[in-house]
């Protein structure tokens, strides 16, 4: 079987469903294929049953284009949130903190939220009336090629699942398919890697102090080790609130592994102990997982007719929780110039390499800055020659310089939500 779509995106994710939306809420054609089994009712009613121990940390930026694709309101009414009005990063040996927000204000930074839950938000956005038209789902098959049929016509993508295959046509393949993106390794875009050495430990925890609505991030020695606010999801949650958590923990491979090989108990020590007990013990302590980390990005976003937006294009360190929210910039500037070039040539011409070029121009330099910016934060709290007594004390007045600058505080302040 032989269709044509005006934009094929492989890849539905946050990122990939985000756009796809976005594109049919504007009337232009778009199939969505999705390698994961789709979900029934029944299997959201049971995820959403759990505490994911993953979080993102959403910006207004980000926030702002759910709503856009109708898929906040969701979020909100699931009341399955955690929103965070300050940020406190401080290096437990140094001097000088910071702390992003006024302590006594209530302006919103941002949103915590579990992975899947913004999964379900979107797939119910997926339903509406405005959308259904325009907008085709394709669950449970895998791209197994991708065929460039020359600028006039774009793409032959070919999909196999259990038992059939199924060939369809797109004027613009757009590749929102993850870290180990197959649409960036069939169109031969090569990357650039840097290794960190290092493992985060993720896991849930309850705390004994609460949150009180503030993303927390110590800069150790080892890495940094985030506590950041989680929704409450049971009665007893709610009765007491703010006392659930998401840890990303970075430590050297070797003492992460090492680390859990040991019971829960001692993990939740060690965890406490690291964070210099900022919110007393740690009660309780859940779903303990680990991954690798590294940086990568694309030496380009863009071929003829092919794009890549999100992880694809680009994976940061996490540090600073900016992944999700680098990608979901991205939909927004493609949508943009697509959808201007598109109203420019009286609605003929549609992702020609020339406007994808005005997207990578955009947004690859920005998140070059991002990534390479990261990095360098890693290293100079976690480095190994940055451990030596007088940068100790560089970096700590640094520190407290940069807190006591109103100005640079609040050019922080506004990086941070994204605007």
């Amino acid at each position: 079987m032989n269709i044509n779509n005006q934009t094929i995106i492989i890849g539905g994710g946050i990122v990939g469903a985000t756009l796809a939306i976005k594109l049919a809420k504007a009337k232009m054609p778009v199939t969505l294929i999705d390698a994961r089994p789709k979900m029934t009712e029944q299997d959201w009613k049971v995820k959403l049953s759990n505490r994911d121990a993953r979080v993102y940390a959403l910006s207004l930026s980000s926030i702002n284009l759910l709503k856009e694709a109708d898929a906040w309101q969701y979020i909100s009414d699931l009341d399955r949130k955690a929103d965070y009005t300050q940020m406190h990063v401080w290096q437990p040996n140094g001097v000088g903190d910071l702390k992003f927000a006024d302590e006594h204000a209530s302006n919103l930074l941002g949103s915590m939220v579990e992975p899947f839950v913004i999964d379900h938000a979107l797939f119910l956005a997926m339903q509406n009336e405005e959308v259904k038209p325009y907008l085709k789902v394709i669950t449970g098959q895998k791209v197994t090629n991708l065929d460039w049929l020359g600028d006039s016509v774009g793409y032959q993508v070919t999909l196999k699942d259990k038992e059939n295959e199924q060939r369809l046509c797109a004027k613009l393949v757009v590749g929102a398919d993850g870290r180990g993106s197959f649409v960036r390794a069939q169109a031969g875009i090569q990357l650039d890697t840097l290794d960190y050495k290092q493992t985060a430990i993720c896991c849930a925890i309850k705390t004994q102090k609460r949150h009180e609505a503030t993303a927390r991030q110590a800069m150790l020695t080892t890495g940094t080790l985030a506590l950041l606010p989680l929704a409450d999801i049971t009665d007893e949650d709610i009765k007491n609130p703010q006392h659930w958590q998401s840890v990303v923990w970075t430590l050297p491979t070797y003492d992460a592994l090492s680390l859990l090989t040991k019971d829960e108990a001692h993990i939740a020590n060690e965890l406490a102990f690291a964070t210099g007990y900022e919110l007393g013990n740690i009660e309780k302590i859940e779903s303990i997982a680990s991954f690798a980390l590294n940086a990568q990005q694309a030496k380009t976003y863009i071929s003829n007719n092919l794009v890549l937006v999100g992880d694809a294009a680009h994976g940061v360190h996490p540090l600073a929780g900016q992944g999700l929210n680098l990608g979901m910039l991205d939909v927004a500037a493609l949508f943009k110039v697509l959808m201007d070039d598109y109203k420019r040539s009286c609605n003929k011409q549609w992702g020609l390499l020339q406007t994808l070029k005005k997207y990578e121009r955009q947004r690859r330099a920005n998140n070059s800055i991002m990534m390479h910016g990261f990095s360098a934060i890693n290293w100079i709290f976690a480095g190994y020659h940055t451990q030596l007594a007088p940068v100790q004390h560089l970096r700590s007045e640094a520190v407290n310089m940069v807190s006591k600058n109103r100005v640079l505080m609040n050019w922080f302040n506004k990086q941070a939500s994204g605007l």
